[in-house]
């Protein structure tokens, strides 16, 4: 035992670290790691920053427009303004809007009472005014709702002998009218938006990254909680990442193009269930060069966005979500979500975003693919841990595998979302 302390204490100081006895006795401020040396990056690898996201989780882009100068393009699309406004701020106009219009005809009718000297003579016999029983700016005020809700409560009323108030009252129908289909079309249109529809679709917290049918794959999970589908749903994905060219000239946020099935069709989605999105990484996959350590050091995130319409609308929908670096896993495949009941289909979103450790290379996709040119089987490359733990998050506390595989259940092979054996329970 003497010995093995002695081997240890040489072997700390031979690479510049303080030996284990003697980091109890010092004091707090000598205990704190100081400024790393070459040497002490070969023991720990430096932990990367947290990065700014371009597009949030729940599909909000993390974008901000300033120093915009050409600001009335924004009144040429009022309605589309209107509908963009926040809810307290549509609240306010809408019923500014009506206010400020019901006050302005009322001060017409006033102004026309007044000019006619209906004020004056309203209580003399045999004097027609243009409105009866219209005295104060008040009641002109009451008879500007009355007539632009047409409530028509018959105690104020317009009479035949005034030209003007005709007039007055054609403008006012005509223009509330236009009021009218503005402003509740702009509130029906807003409360039945499609990004409301977004908010019953589901994205797997984690993207993951292993071999199916011996070629790797990056796969992540989407699901539809409403029992009214999303028709022509299609699904399309995009790597965010800053480019520097070949002459020089730094492209930040650059988009690239990911292929999930465009050239297949399985972008084309039948969302029932909760189906597994999967992109191979071949020769024109951004991943193609990518080993795990590799990928580890990069910087880079993955927009997906689902687009399709609303069944019950027939609106066009579209749902957003994103992935950052450290959310894509090495060597994990998705929990099975499908079981079969007696009679139907039962999805558990219990275990929706779980996902398992599988034997996966550490290699690239291409250095992958050379091996299995050279051989059919899958080579004898550098492997994950096999240790087949189901969780929601790999760096949270794991169960062990029997508390998870009750009554001989194993994790069983995925496929868009559904397991490959589903037995009927009794």
């Amino acid at each position: 035992m003497a010995g093995d302390s002695r081997v240890h204490m040489d072997h700390d100081m031979e690479i510049g670290v303080t030996p284990r006895e003697q980091v109890k006795k010092l004091p707090k401020h000598l205990r704190e790691p100081q400024i790393p040396t070459d040497r002490t990056h070969l023991i720990s690898d430096p932990v990367k920053k947290p990065r700014q996201r371009y597009v949030q989780k729940d599909g909000k882009c993390n974008v901000h427009h300033g120093n915009v100068q050409e600001t009335y393009r924004y009144l040429s699309d009022l309605f589309t303004t209107l509908v963009d406004l926040r809810w307290r701020l549509s609240f306010f106009i809408f019923t500014l809007v009506y206010v400020v219009n019901w006050l302005f005809f009322g001060f017409l009718w006033w102004l026309i009472a007044l000019i006619r000297g209906d004020l004056l003579h309203a209580d003399e016999e045999g004097w027609t005014p243009c409105v009866e029983n219209l005295n104060s700016f008040v009641s002109a005020f009451l008879f500007s709702i009355e007539t632009e809700t047409t409530i028509g409560y018959g105690y104020r009323v317009i009479t035949e002998k005034c030209p003007e108030g005709i007039i007055l009252l054609l403008v006012q129908a005509i223009l509330g009218s236009i009021v009218n289909a503005m402003m509740v079309g702009c509130m029906f249109v807003k409360i039945s938006q499609p990004k409301n529809r977004a908010e019953t679709l589901m994205f797997s917290h984690k993207a993951v990254i292993s071999v199916r049918d011996n070629k790797m794959c990056l796969m992540f999970r989407v699901g539809d909680l409403r029992n009214s589908h999303i028709v022509e749903a299609s699904i399309r994905a995009k790597l965010i990442r800053s480019q520097q060219t070949k002459e020089g000239e730094f492209i930040p946020l650059n988009q690239t193009d990911i292929n999930i099935g465009f050239d297949t069709g399985d972008d084309r989605l039948f969302l029932v269930s909760p189906l597994i999105i999967s992109h191979e990484i071949n020769e024109k996959s951004p991943f193609w060069e990518m080993s795990r350590a590799q990928m580890e050091k990069e910087e880079f995130e993955i927009v997906v966005i689902l687009e399709g319409m609303v069944e019950a609308t027939g609106m066009t929908c579209q749902a957003r979500s994103s992935y950052l670096d450290s959310e894509v896993l090495w060597g994990y495949r998705f929990t099975p979500v499908l079981s079969l009941e007696k009679g139907f289909y039962e999805v558990d979103y219990n275990n929706f975003h779980d996902i398992y450790e599988t034997n996966t290379p550490t290699c690239s996709a291409k250095e992958l693919s050379a091996r299995l040119k050279e051989s059919p089987l899958l080579p004898h490359l550098p492997l994950l841990s096999p240790d087949l733990r189901q969780h929601t998050d790999p760096f949270s506390p794991q169960t062990t595998r029997d508390e998870q595989d009750k009554d001989g259940e194993k994790p069983a092979e995925t496929n868009n979302g559904s397991a490959n054996r589903l037995e009927e329970n009794p």
